[in-house]
């Protein structure tokens, strides 16, 4: 068994319903891919890459850095997945005039109805509902009347549906990780250069104010030199794993008894990686990682399950706190930490320094020279006037979660799409934040021993390019 990719027998059903659409589908309900480009799209699956190895499989379509989306006045979307976190992306949607919420799915047919009557509520036409079982994705994704699909459905079906998505023409965001297995990462990069659609992680928090802040100071020079940064998901989930109504089934819990590495990397990688100009000027190669014991989830259910709850035939294997060291071409080190199974305030670390200071979050802090001296952190927000990010000057008081960074997420990625912009991140940056699922649990089975992260780019890093630090439009 490949250590990177472990069996996950729930997804069977997923890939082979999948498998089936991309072999099966015809030049026509490619939703506007020529035909040279879709025929690309139909063959097999590239090989699967071996564990740690940082072999390239051979491009068989052009880059996607760099590549607008094609613009259009009004942006029509579908949503894939309606419970917690779908369910509460689909107003901030509904609040951007530009936006319909065409088409709605979740195989739980009152969380489909729910999110159709709040986009009648908002005054659109009824959208189409998808509840026909676990694969009604796929009509959803064959319709020609969508330009992008959300999905925010458990981890196992993320892949097959961006994949769907893809090569029935759509562009396609995914919520983290985007997927689990290293194979899985090649053939949504392949799939996005042959399909010519963008293939992107949505992740909120690189939208965060402190993030954005951050972002803008490293690259007017505050920070001087980079040197090394990190970030985290340390984020106390016992009760809400447990919970028999938070989620839709045990299925997040279930994956501490199949992963011991970093289960949840991107909200803590992503942020980090965009300070450092990660795939567009350096590039990470290489992540060791390291697990204490799995402890936490099992004494909390002795303390709070009773005897007969199935979870007793559970058996926990994720490490309760997994640490990562990345390491960059250009020498940097990165520090990644994931904890959701022990007592904990949240944090995310959010950390960056250089060879003129550094800055810390949770609570955030700042030390640069020559503004801070006597080893006394100062104040960040004195920063806010000169380095805040135009979208955050643009909308200051946010509607929506997560101090708003959700919504200042979904209004940018609308607007590109709206537009014709360059996405400020793609497909590339979503293999790469998500790479440490599979690779940091080889790391953790081998003894903290090295794993090579793959060039996801083939080269195209070398190039410096925008990313986070977007100019306002005209």
């Amino acid at each position: 068994m490949n250590e990177q990719s472990p069996h996950v027998p729930s997804r069977r059903k997923v890939l082979r319903s999948t498998a089936a659409a991309g072999t099966g589908l015809g030049i026509g309900a490619l939703g506007g891919i020529d035909a040279q480009t879709a025929a690309a799209a139909a063959p097999a699956a590239p090989p699967e890459t071996a564990a740690g190895s940082a072999t390239v499989p051979s491009r068989r379509g052009a880059t996607m850095a760099g590549v607008p989306f094609e613009g259009r006045s009004t942006v029509r979307v579908g949503l894939i997945g309606l419970g917690n976190r779908g369910n509460g992306m689909i107003g901030l949607y509904l609040a951007l005039p530009w936006v319909r919420v065409v088409a709605v799915c979740d195989p739980v047919r009152e969380k489909a109805e729910r999110a159709a009557a709040k986009v009648v509520a908002a005054g659109q036409p009824a959208p189409a509902v998808y509840t026909h079982g676990e694969e009604d994705y796929e009509n959803l994704c064959a319709r020609s009347d969508i330009d992008f699909v959300h999905v925010a459905t458990p981890w196992d079906s993320h892949f097959a549906i961006a994949r769907a998505a893809m090569l029935n023409g759509k562009h396609v965001g995914v919520e983290c990780p985007i997927a689990m297995r290293l194979e899985e990462l090649w053939e949504l990069v392949d799939l996005s250069e042959q399909t010519r659609r963008h293939c992107m992680q949505l992740e909120n928090c690189c939208y965060g104010r402190n993030e954005l802040r951050v972002l803008r100071m490293a690259h007017a020079g505050k920070f001087g030199r980079l040197l090394h940064g990190a970030g985290a998901y340390n984020h106390d989930l016992r009760g809400l794993m447990f919970s028999p109504t938070y989620y839709e089934g045990p299925w997040r819990r279930l994956w501490h008894t199949r992963l011991r590495g970093d289960l949840y990397p991107n909200h803590g990688f992503g942020p980090v990686a965009n300070y450092m100009d990660v795939n567009r000027g350096d590039r990470v190669v290489s992540i060791s990682s390291f697990g204490t014991p799995a402890l936490g989830l099992a004494e909390y259910r002795a303390e709070h399950m009773p005897s007969g709850d199935p979870s007793w035939k559970e058996t926990y294997i994720e490490s309760d706190r997994t640490i990562s060291l990345v390491q960059t071409a250009m020498g940097r080190v990165i520090r990644l930490e994931h904890d959701v199974s022990t007592p904990h305030p949240y944090s995310r670390i959010n950390s960056l320094g250089g060879t003129r200071g550094v800055f810390e979050d949770y609570p955030e802090r700042i030390y640069i020279e020559p503004d801070h001296r006597n080893d006394q952190w100062g104040d960040f927000s004195a920063y806010a006037g000169e380095f805040d990010h135009w979208l955050w000057k643009d909308h200051a008081n946010p509607p929506g979660g997560h101090g708003g960074m959700d919504y200042i997420m979904v209004y940018r990625l609308m607007q590109c799409v709206q537009l014709g912009l360059v996405p400020d991140f793609d497909v590339y940056d979503a293999a790469t934040w998500t790479a440490p699922v599979p690779l940091s649990h080889a790391s953790i089975k081998a003894k903290g021993a090295p794993q090579e992260i793959p060039d996801f780019t083939r080269g195209e890093w070398r190039k410096a390019r925008a990313g986070m630090d977007s100019a306002r439009p005209a």
